[in-house]
């Protein structure tokens, strides 16, 4: 597929790997915005408007390509968990994750100054039943600390998930099938 060149609008690195899977040529920027929730906001609101802001900020930073803009968020029982601020914030993230399943919601947005599209791709993933020790241990591997929900599916948090129902790529950071769909679909249009 021949994709437009277009500027990747993170600080992601997981980011950056699966866009480049993917064939796709990109300048990168990185958007800075306030990831507060706003008062009552529904998550899967909350993720597409952060993955909107983050496109937009990228647009106005380089205006020549189309940006994307993505953000990922961990939702368990209607609440978002965020990256963890310390050890106590993540042990009680891990203890709320541990034996059951939880929702991770990427949102992807594609945008130039007249036009846009997006998606959102949610995800069941189920954790193992989680000891002290398993907790205790991660924490120090240090993987924890920047990730949405204290984990990374890609790394050491693997070895808790038995299993996914739905986008293994979008549980990472950016969902490929429905990249490679968005930009196919920009392509089509342009």
């Amino acid at each position: 597929m021949n994709y437009p060149d277009i500027t990747l609008a993170s600080a992601s690195p997981r980011r950056r790997e699966l866009l480049t899977q993917l064939g796709v040529r990109f300048e990168l920027v990185k958007a800075d915005i306030d990831e507060t929730p706003q008062p009552n906001e529904a998550p899967a609101a909350y993720v597409q408007r952060l993955a909107q802001q983050k496109a937009r900020a990228g647009l106005g930073l380089c205006q020549q390509r189309p940006v994307l803009g993505a953000d990922t968020i961990v939702v368990c029982d209607g609440a978002i968990l965020g990256k963890p601020t310390d050890f106590a914030d993540f042990n009680q993230t891990m203890q709320r994750l541990s034996g059951r399943s939880h929702q991770v919601m990427t949102a992807v947005a594609l945008l130039d100054d007249t036009r846009q599209l997006q998606c959102l791709v949610s995800t069941l993933v189920w954790f193992r039943p989680l000891t002290a020790a398993d907790i205790h241990s991660y924490w120090h591997s240090g993987e924890p600390q920047d990730k949405a929900g204290g984990y990374g599916i890609q790394g050491l948090g693997g070895k808790f998930i038995p299993r996914i129902d739905g986008s293994y790529s979008a549980v990472v950071g950016l969902p490929l099938y429905e990249t490679d769909q968005l930009l196919q679909q920009w392509q089509e249009r342009a």
